[in-house]
């Protein structure tokens, strides 16, 4: 049972650390450093935090759905305009604070725009320092500059690493049959796939064609043990 807590190994190499670790710090300085610029330094340094979570999506996790160019503009524009509603309602309460992180949850849901550091920038913006709530609406160009900035970067800094951002749309993968007879042992495709993850009820970073291209290839990885076996059986 307590095995079940102990994390498994990150299917990366150090270098791939290296990489992105540079990347999230250069993103982050750049996008802070581009707010201060147009809002001053007291209001960029305000949204420091949710930006250097993003920055760990759009860098470390570059692939994932939560780290996609609309994920983070739609989430952080959902985070602006719910909680500065919230913030001239209800003022700057934590009970406002947590309020506007689910309300965000909800209209990202809805946008297909999901990216959890919005969830900490709506209770960022609703506790806003006199800085920042002293710019009424115009935070919220504050809140796009910064997320803009952060995009920004990561489109020249993946893509010039070699890390291909934002991830386009995937091919769904070529049928492949471990059993010739397709009636009784058909292939898994991405609607199987799809409609798998909507039974199950429960949010996964991750796209059917992606699962349906590793199923694949994993299926095409036995295929070629199994017939090494049958030949090493044979030689003996």
């Amino acid at each position: 049972m307590l095995a079940r807590w102990f994390p498994a190994a990150i299917n990366t190499r150090p270098t791939e650390w290296s990489r992105a670790a540079i990347g999230m710090a250069l993103g982050t300085l750049f996008s802070v450093w581009l707010c201060s610029k147009a809002f001053g330094m007291d209001v960029a340094l305000h949204l420091l935090g949710p930006l250097g979570a993003s920055a760990v999506l759009l860098f470390a996790v570059s692939s994932g759905a939560l780290a996609q160019p609309w994920s983070i503009i739609g989430s952080y524009l959902c985070a602006g305009v719910v909680a500065l509603l919230i913030a001239r309602v209800l003022g700057p309460s934590l009970g406002g604070a947590c309020l506007a992180a689910g309300m965000t949850v909800i209209l990202m849901c809805w946008l297909r725009c999901l990216h959890p550091p919005a969830g900490g920038l709506a209770m960022t913006l609703v506790l806003a320092d006199p800085a920042s709530a002293a710019l009424g609406w115009y935070e919220l160009g504050a809140v796009l500059l910064g997320a803009g900035g952060l995009l920004a970067c990561a489109l020249a800094y993946n893509n010039a690493t070699r890390t291909r951002y934002p991830k386009g749309a995937v091919e769904p993968a070529a049928a492949l049959l471990v059993n010739p007879n397709a009636a009784s042992d058909p292939a898994i495709t991405a609607a199987d796939l799809k409609l798998a993850l909507a039974e199950m009820e429960r949010f996964y970073d991750v796209e059917p064609t992606e699962l349906e291209q590793l199923i694949h290839a994993a299926e095409t990885h036995a295929r070629r043990r199994s017939i090494g076996e049958v030949l090493a059986s044979r030689v003996v």
